[in-house]
């Protein structure tokens, strides 16, 4: 009789007998809350699809018109498919020489930012690690290279490239790259290396350490997102670099990718389909790194948002 009231007693209430109203109360479940549905940022959405057609529109005018014959460019429509595909174009820019600025392209810009994030990454661990007086106002100096302009050094550049003999070669287009690209690289990296905790420094020093071993085994590590960062960045310039070859080399041997665009230009046409053909084969080693890299550039390039 007693077990009967029990199991009586818990169906009704929902909790065992002898148990108090408010242990009852608390036991009851509730109901669960109705979560508001976000509204959709329309004017957001119409801002990306107006931005992504803005980036679109001409690369898809690049390597459209890169497969249209010469004869008769100007009267089709630019933006419609080619009638007749052609890869003419193509054979053209690859039998006027492109594999030889291609590889003046490749060793400038392999040399000039393996150098350039080499000593950036040294000098940005003496700036943020390292202790005196000149270490520390040395950061104002590589800030202060971020104020001059290129353009405004042509004339010194090019006096002290022709008095050191080094004019027309491709060192004489390694050099400034190197030089204009320290600046902005130390900055990146310097902030970089201030985000590492200081306690893992303080460790391996305890260890025995020495400051090159934490910058190999700790910094360099920690740091390669910034680095990928800093690598990518630097590369497109030089890669896209076209004042320093213009003033600086002379000879068609030492010619890089952007000036080779100049043997598609006669005096008075231009071949505007085999141009385009050669921006889109010079175009893929540098897609080809973003896609390589991109993991790493995003990392590094969001580094300390949520800070």
């Amino acid at each position: 009789m007693a077990t009967t009231t029990t199991t009586t007693a818990v169906r009704e209430t929902g909790a065992p007998a002898g148990r108090s109203g408010a242990g009852t109360a608390g036991a009851r479940v509730r109901p669960p809350r109705r979560t508001r549905r976000r509204r959709p940022n329309v004017l957001a959405g119409f801002g990306g699809f107006v931005w992504l057609a803005v980036i679109i529109v001409p690369v898809y005018y690049v390597v459209i018109s890169s497969l249209r014959a010469q004869q008769g460019f100007f009267d089709s429509n630019p933006l419609s498919p080619p009638s007749h595909i052609t890869f003419d174009n193509y054979s053209l820019v690859l039998s006027s020489g492109f594999g030889r600025y291609f590889v003046n392209s490749v060793v400038i810009t392999l040399a000039s930012v393996a150098l350039t994030v080499g000593l950036s990454l040294m000098a940005a661990y003496a700036v943020v690690r390292g202790k005196g007086r000149f270490i520390r106002s040395a950061f104002a100096i590589f800030l202060l290279g971020l104020a001059i302009p290129v353009h405004a050094t042509i004339i010194p550049l090019y006096y002290m490239i022709t008095r050191v003999h080094l004019y027309d070669s491709l060192l004489a287009l390694i050099l400034p790259s190197i030089g204009f690209a320290i600046p902005i690289t130390v900055l990146i990296l310097a902030n970089f290396i201030r985000d590492i905790p200081k306690e893992l420094f303080e460790s391996m020093r305890m260890d025995g350490a020495t400051d090159l071993r934490m910058l190999w085994s700790l910094v360099l590590p920690l740091a390669r997102p910034a680095i990928v960062t800093v690598g990518i960045y630097d590369g497109l310039h030089v890669w896209n670099g076209f004042l320093f070859p213009l003033i600086l080399t002379q000879s068609p041997n030492q010619r890089v990718l952007p000036m080779a665009l100049w043997t598609f230009q006669g005096e008075f046409t231009v071949n505007v389909p085999a141009v385009l053909a050669a921006v889109v084969l010079s175009t893929l080693p540098m897609l080809a790194a973003y896609l390589i890299g991109r993991r790493q550039l995003v990392r590094g390039l969001t580094a300390g948002f949520s800070k």
